[in-house]
Parts: structure tokens; C-alpha cells; sequence
């Protein structure tokens, strides 16, 4: 038995002190009952004189089981169940000791009866405490915060409720489920509503501006079509952490957070080849270029999980190299780092770093990606950087003997109509090239828009919204695929798993998303309408098309042991003349902007500059 809390709280105390009244009463009441209140005069005396050790058995059982270690104002079944289990420890002994002792007058009867009746008045006393306690703190009479409705009738959501009570920040006013079964029955004392899609008639009936989502359990799809609903019923919609976290106890109100676009858009987890990926990862020197990126410090994370012998960080900006340096000295101590400020360009310095890293494998992840930024005066950058520097990069890992590449392009890449798009192609067609000579495995990995990446239309719009509109969209057709920062970087790493060399990795982006609508969700979101937040359609941008692909025309894909990857079968190949003259092209030190894309037109055959549907 472990050590018990010494009785010296007066609360304590008097709960003790309760129980072992409450005990004789339970003895005396079986007797009361077994002979129709009138009990004789002999048995009665056996009774009262029975009192005399029966009252400090007990007393030693309900210490020794930790009856008073929890808090009355808190029972719960597990407080029940200890309760029980000790009630029903003392009842043997006590039957133990009248057969032992052959204790007179005694009938079998009120053996059988008082551990009932005792359960019954110490199990009651405590629950109705704790509605006293409750309906004081938190009653009618006593609403703090504001009216909340709970999505949901599980576990998750009597949890939730509990912790609602406690928090003075909301007050629950009814729970909405979709499943009609639930319909008119009441959760801790709250109605049920059925459907969901009347969420905001109750809400207006019942004056709720928030709706808490307590459904961890549900797919992403569920989730998200619930948070629409509420979000477009004109309430501030929120939601539970995690399962694991509501019912284990650590949840508090704070936890709960508003729903985010990514919620909206929240696809299945990724389930990872954690053995492949230890047999990659573990024990050995792993380089990330553009460490301090949204895709590149991702990637960093995920690595560290897997335990490298090494961390080589490779960036060009010095504040997005310290960040991630630090952010990972806190999160993963026991990995080395080295961190290397490098232009990928940079042909001496990274023959230097690998040299004396030696990593085994390298994920290339550095690049421009602004598109409007890169299409002009910026093209020829775009091109040296995405396409010279992946180039020199690749030719520097197969001479220091790297097992493996991996390049992170873009859905950009397929069929591009911009100069970034271009470039990023032309870096997987020079991998390609590279990997045809032997030696280091190159593989790429294509995937489309990932949330909250630097740059990228979520943050913008976040940022418009704050400052109360109007939201631009370039044009209201136009749609494009999204996934999460961790989702992308899960993906990148199991297609650097899975590949062999010469391979195009497509993820399954899921479906696409037309922009309006993700700017219409995120003003829904921040608790404002379409009238107090304008949408403003500002046209295509140069170099910019309404639909983005994750597939050429020529091309095919096969499957993979991995749902959310394919693989893309390309039918170009490099010819030796065309590598010996793009190396030429590249090696020049200025292109003007319409050179540059002269070059990419040439060598990029799919590329048409210019906005496109």
C-alpha cells in the first residue's frame, strides 16, 4: 500500500469523521430493517456492542485504501470505485471476524445488507456535495462568461462541460449532435440538438456567440464541414487540443484554441515507414539546405525525431539560421548541429562543407518560390539559384560521395507559365541528368502550396483581415492545392525513404481549393462577415494560372506501397549536347529578364511565359 496523506486537514477530518458515523449508521439501519424496525432486545445489544470494533475496522480501511486523498467537491467514478472496493474490503473482514470470534446474535441478513446501505449514504453524500458545490459556483444564479454551445455528445465533450464549469470563461448552454438518436436527451443536465445544421437557430435562441467542437475522434473532413457550419451561422468556433489530452486530465480552458484554416483544410495523418526512416536517419549525418525556411526547418524537426548522428543546417540569411539553430538546440539537445552559411552558388564553399560534414543523405530544399517576385527583374536570380545552385549542389553531394538527394520541387514545375515554375523544372531535368551518371541517388519530391509558409496567401490574408479588408484575390476561379508544413515534410522524408534514384514523387495534395473560399472561411473565422470584410479581385498576376497541376500532359504515374505518394514517369531525358549547352547558358554571370526566359523556353520545352487558365 502506498504511504497515505497524514489526517490533519480539517476537511479531512471531518469527511473522516463522517464516514465512520456514517458506517454505524449503515450497521444499526440493516438491523432497523431486518426486523421491521423492532429489533430484540438481544440483538440489539449485539449491535450496539459490535460497534465497539467495527467502527476502527473501518476506519483502518478507509485510511488504507485512500478514501481521502481526492476532494468531495471533485468525485468522479473512479472515486466511487475506490469507494466501493474498500466498502466491500471491510464487509469481508467483518464477516471474517464474527466467524472467526463466533460472534452471537448477528444475522446473516444484515451482513448482506449493511455494505449496501453504507455504499449507498457515503457514495451519496459525496455526489450530492459536489452538485451542491456546483450549482454554487457555477448555477443559474451564478453564470460567469459567456453562453457556449459544445458540438458533440462524447466523452470529449462531458469532459469539455466539466471543464467549462470550472473556468469562468464560458458557460455551456446546450450541446447540438448530428446523430438524431441524441436529439431531446440532455448531457450533465444541457439539450441535445439535432442536427448540426441548425446550430444557429439554437444559437440565436439561446443567445451563444461561441461553439466549442469537442469531436477529436471525427475524420478531418467531419470536422471541417461542422466548422463551416458553425463559422457561417455567425459564431467564433473553437476546439478541443487532442483526444488523448481532453480525457487523460492535462486539458485546461486555456488549451482551447480558435479553429484555424488548417483545421478547414485538415487531412488524414500521414503514416510513416518509421523503420525505413530510422534505417535512413538514424545514427547518420543528415544536410538540410534552406534550414531556416518554412519547409526547410520543418524538416529539421522531423529529422531530429529520428536521431542523426549530425544536423548540417545550410542557409544563406543568418537570422534564419540562428533561429532554427536554436529552436532545435531546445527541442532536441542531445543532436549535434553544425551550422554553415552558404549560397547554394557557391561552388567552393560547398565542396568545403561536404568534405568535411560528409552527410549521407541531403535534402535540398533552398530556392526561390515568390512568384510574382521572380518573374522579371528577378529572373535571371530565380534561374541561378533554383537551377545553378540545385546544379552545383548535386554535383558537389556526388563528389563527396552522398547517398542520397533529395530535391524539393514544386506543382509549379508542371507545365509552367513562370519563371519560378521553369526553374524549379529545370532543376528536376538536371538532377535527372546528374543521377544518370552514377553515384548519388537523386530523387524529387513535387508537391503544391503548404499552409503558413513564408509568403504564402495565408499569412496575407491573416494580415488583411487585422486591418478590417478588403482581402485580394487575384481572380475567382482560381484554385490551388494545399497541405500542412508537417504534412509536407512527413512526405518529403518517406519519399526520400522509398527512393531508388531517377524517380518524380508526387503527393497526394487531396482536393484542390478555390482561393475566394478560403479567404471567405477566414473572415468567417475571425468572427466577421462578408459585409464588414470585403473581397477584392485584383486579376492574375504575371506568370500566374488559375489551376495548378501536379502532373504534365506526357506524363504518367504508378503507385506507391504509400497511399499519398506516386511516382511520375517522365519520357524526356537530357541529351549530352543539351546538358554541355545548359551548363554553358548557366555558367554565364548576367542574363537580362527576357534572356532568362528566352534560356528557360529553350530548355524547359513545356514552359509559356505569361498568365494562363
Amino acid at each position: 500500500m502506498k504511504k497515505m496523506l497524514p489526517l490533519s486537514n480539517l476537511r479531512t477530518l471531518a469527511a473522516f469523521l463522517h464516514d465512520v458515523l456514517v458506517v454505524a449508521l449503515a450497521w444499526m439501519l440493516a438491523f432497523w430493517l431486518r426486523f421491521n424496525l423492532d429489533i430484540p432486545a438481544d440483538y440489539e445489544q449485539a449491535a450496539y456492542s459490535s460497534l465497539i470494533w467495527l467502527l476502527p475496522l473501518f476506519a483502518m480501511v478507509f485510511y488504507l485504501f485512500g478514501l481521502y486523498r481526492g476532494l468531495w467537491r471533485f468525485a468522479s467514478i473512479s472515486d466511487l470505485h475506490r469507494l466501493i472496493t474498500a466498502i466491500g474490503a471491510g464487509a469481508l473482514t467483518t464477516t471474517a471476524v464474527i466467524v472467526l470470534f463466533t460472534v452471537q446474535n448477528i444475522p446473516r441478513s444484515v451482513l448482506v445488507l449493511y455494505p449496501v446501505l453504507l455504499a449507498a449514504i457515503m457514495g451519496g453524500s459525496r455526489f450530492a456535495y459536489r452538485s451542491w458545490k456546483e450549482h454554487r459556483l457555477y448555477g443559474p444564479t451564478q453564470l460567469r462568461g459567456q453562453p457556449v454551445l459544445v458540438i458533440g455528445s462524447g466523452e470529449a465533450a462531458d469532459s469539455l462541460l466539466r471543464e467549462i464549469r470550472r473556468s469562468g470563461v464560458w458557460y455551456a448552454v446546450a450541446v447540438i449532435e448530428d446523430d438524431p438518436v441524441q436529439s431531446g436527451r440532455r448531457l450533465q443536465g444541457l439539450p441535445i440538438f439535432s442536427p448540426i445544421g441548425q446550430i444557429g437557430v439554437v444559437a440565436e435562441r439561446l443567445g451563444a456567440r461561441h461553439a466549442i467542437i469537442a469531436m477529436p475522434g471525427a475524420r478531418p473532413g467531419e470536422r471541417r464541414r461542422v466548422a463551416e457550419v458553425a463559422a457561417a451561422a455567425g459564431l467564433t468556433v473553437m476546439t478541443v487540443p487532442s483526444y488523448d489530452d481532453l480525457l487523460s486530465g492535462r486539458l485546461a480552458v486555456s488549451n482551447i484554441r480558435k479553429v484555424e484554416l488548417e483545421d478547414l483544410l485538415g487531412r488524414e495523418a500521414v503514416k510513416l515507414d518509421d523503420e525505413g526512416l530510422h534505417g535512413l536517419l538514424r545514427g547518420r549525418v543528415v544536410m538540410v539546405s534552406g534550414a531556416g525556411g518554412s519547409i526547410g526547418s520543418e524538416l529539421c524537426r522531423q529529422i531530429a525525431r529520428f536521431e542523426p548522428a549530425r544536423l548540417v543546417l545550410l542557409d544563406s540569411s543568418e537570422f534564419a539560421l540562428y533561429t532554427i539553430d536554436q529552436e532545435l538546440a531546445g527541442k532536441f539537445p542531445g543532436i549535434p548541429r553544425q551550422c554553415w552559411a552558404a549560397d547554394v552558388r557557391d561552388g567552393e564553399r560547398l565542396a568545403e562543407m561536404l568534405a568535411g560534414e560528409r552527410p549521407a543523405v541531403v535534402f535540398h530544399a533552398a530556392a526561390y518560390k515568390h512568384v510574382p517576385l521572380m518573374e522579371d527583374i528577378n529572373a535571371w536570380q530565380a534561374v541561378r539559384t533554383n537551377a545553378l545552385g540545385t546544379l552545383t549542389l548535386a554535383l558537389a553531394a556526388r563528389r563527396a560521395g552522398v547517398e542520397k538527394f533529395v530535391l524539393i520541387s514544386t506543382d509549379k514545375a508542371v507545365n509552367p507559365t513562370n519563371v519560378m515554375g521553369a526553374s524549379k523544372r529545370l532543376a528536376e531535368r538536371l538532377c535527372r541528368a546528374v543521377h544518370a551518371e552514377g553515384g548519388t541517388k537523386f530523387v524529387t519530391v513535387r508537391f503544391g502550396n503548404v499552409l503558413g509558409s513564408n509568403g504564402s496567401v495565408i499569412p496575407k490574408f491573416r494580415e488583411q483581415i487585422a486591418k478590417g479588408g478588403p482581402v485580394t484575390v487575384t481572380h475567382p476561379d482560381i484554385i490551388r492545392y494545399f497541405m500542412t508544413i508537417p504534412e509536407a515534410a512527413q512526405l518529403v522524408l518517406q519519399a526520400g525513404c522509398m527512393g531508388q534514384g531517377g524517380e518524380i514523387f508526387v503527393l497526394d495534395m487531396g482536393e484542390p481549393v478555390k482561393i475566394v473560399d478560403l479567404a471567405r472561411n477566414m473572415i468567417r473565422l475571425s468572427g466577421l462577415g462578408d459585409e464588414e470584410i470585403r473581397i477584392e479581385f485584383t486579376g492574375l498576376r504575371p506568370g500566374e494560372k488559375l489551376h495548378e497541376e501536379l502532373l504534365a500532359d506526357d506524363e504518367a504515374t504508378l503507385p506507391t506501397p504509400h497511399p499519398k505518394l506516386r511516382i511520375a514517369r517522365l519520357a524526356d531525358t537530357m541529351r549530352a549536347d543539351e546538358y554541355a549547352e545548359l551548363l554553358d547558358w548557366l555558367s554565364a554571370a548576367v542574363h537580362s529578364s527576357e534572356e532568362a526566359k528566352q534560356g528557360l523556353r529553350r530548355f524547359v520545352p513545356e514552359y509559356v511565359s505569361g498568365s494562363v487558365g
